[in-house]
């Protein structure tokens, strides 16, 4: 049976843009992201059918050890005070949706100093499949596995025309093998998490690497013998950025070690009482959103 994994960042900063404002609880405040979150792990639910459930979040978002690997790392994100920017209205909507994951009974795991990808990559490798990661984030194509049944379930084009990741769909999106997501991503880079990559050699180029190569320090060897594999220019920009290369291995990949506490993961049990979600239902009005939490559940 299926495991699945909810990026929750990537779900309420989704919800967020993807809904209206104009939700708004009886006292006027937005409830546009906790009804989106909702509504969107309802219907996946309903698509998947899973049954053991994870809400992974952030431990750290800027964990020590990456920002000790790379100053760098996600730096481009930091706000006046040092912490992470974002909207004035999604702030504090968010303890109201853990509170009600709480509620539910939904395990709801962060884990100091790691991110929520790590969190998400130690159970992908360490439960049984199959396993289902939600999220907008490509950075977990890297734990795409066909044989252990870890595909990505990703949202950038919403829940109707989500993308079912494999290893096919990257060969196709990517024109590499898809097993090799993680060493062309390492060297593409990523802008939004301040990740410069190779400098110089952009998607094609990568792409060019992923298909001759199985992996970074394997590239950087054939870059130091002069391999003819490689042009001299490629060859050139990926010595201009060893020390990068050396480190993009750990900076780059998900943890898979992560010690996540022992809980029960399987779906929740209906409850003796529906009190306090029945009073945080009727206190913000998320009427249809919560039934339809609920249905999923198979608690009606």
């Amino acid at each position: 049976m299926t495991l699945m994994l909810l990026d929750s960042a990537s779900l309420w900063y989704r919800a967020y843009f993807g809904m209206p404002d104009t939700l708004l609880s009886p006292s006027g405040e937005p409830v546009n992201a906790i009804r989106g979150y909702l509504d969107m792990t309802a219907r996946l639910m309903n698509i998947y059918n899973p049954n053991r459930l994870v809400a992974c979040i952030e431990g750290d978002w800027r964990p020590s050890w990456r920002v000790d690997l790379f100053p760098e790392y996600k730096a481009n994100r930091l706000g006046v005070e040092g912490e992470e920017e974002e909207p004035d209205t999604l702030g504090p909507q968010i303890p109201i949706l853990l509170d009600l994951l709480e509620a539910f009974g939904i395990p709801l795991v962060g884990v100091d100093d790691y991110e929520a990808d790590d969190v998400m990559a130690s159970y992908a490798v360490t439960e049984p499949g199959p396993t289902k990661i939600v999220t907008g984030d490509r950075d977990l194509f890297q734990l795409v596995d066909d044989k252990r049944k870890i595909s990505v379930v990703y949202l950038a084009k919403g829940i109707t025309n989500h993308d079912h990741v494999d290893l096919k769909w990257i060969a196709d999106k990517y024109d590499i093998p898809g097993e090799r997501y993680a060493l062309f991503a390492m060297i593409r880079g990523d802008a939004s998490d301040g990740l410069p990559g190779i400098r110089g050699i952009g998607e094609k180029g990568a792409a060019t690497i992923a298909n001759l190569f199985k992996s970074l320090p394997e590239v950087m060897t054939a870059a130091q013998s002069g391999d003819d594999r490689l042009t001299p220019n490629l060859r050139k920009k990926l010595m201009e950025s060893a020390d990068y290369a050396l480190i993009a291995p750990k900076l780059v990949g998900c943890a898979l070690d992560v010690a996540i506490p022992e809980m029960r993961i399987d779906l929740p049990t209906k409850p003796a009482s529906f009190e306090k979600i029945t009073a945080l239902k009727d206190e913000f009005g998320l009427g249809a959103s919560i039934d339809r939490i609920i249905s999923a559940l198979g608690w009606v």
